[in-house]
């Protein structure tokens, strides 16, 4: 299985996916780590990314996922897939599945406030709001139920018991 921690910048997706996947003993990837060095100093510098600045981002975060179905090794996946076209290249097949963080926009901007260390220039956050498409197929947990009760939930989805017989 594959899963894509995903929400605005600020929603705790490196945090929550970094979690689950050490109490599953699985890879964790933050696709923030994939973005190239103009995506990046775009960020930084307040500018929204653009869907044409972001296709080769997804394509490549799209072999990644690939290459871990093809392997049948397990992945936790930190990336904002605001779209639902982003989500289409991302969700490879039917072992891709979404975690959705969701939160308000003023209980993220408190979140980026106290942030240090990121790229992402918290004057961003309007627009991921603006092209935010939430997810109808997704796990959706809000991002003040607290990481103890995230990371509960995303294993008990990611490790489904089995039916009993009878």
């Amino acid at each position: 299985m594959i899963l894509i921690v995903m929400g605005v910048s600020g929603c705790g997706k490196s945090t929550v996916g970094a979690a689950v996947a050490q109490k599953l003993n699985w890879e964790f990837q933050d696709a923030d780590d994939y973005h190239p060095p103009q995506n990046i100093a775009k960020m930084r510098q307040g500018i929204p990314l653009q869907d044409s600045d972001r296709e080769g981002w997804l394509l490549i975060l799209a072999a990644l996922i690939r290459e871990h179905e093809e392997l049948k090794k397990p992945l936790i996946l930190a990336c904002s897939a605001l779209k639902q076209a982003y989500r289409q290249v991302l969700i490879t097949g039917p072992e891709v599945k979404l975690v959705y963080l969701e939160g308000s926009l003023e209980t993220i901007a408190k979140r980026l406030a106290n942030r240090e260390g990121h790229f992402m220039n918290p004057r961003l956050l309007e627009s991921q709001f603006a092209i935010l498409e939430p997810p109808s197929d997704a796990l959706v947990l809000d991002v003040d139920l607290g990481l103890e009760s995230q990371v509960e939930a995303i294993c008990a989805y990611a490790t489904p018991k089995p039916h009993s017989l009878g």
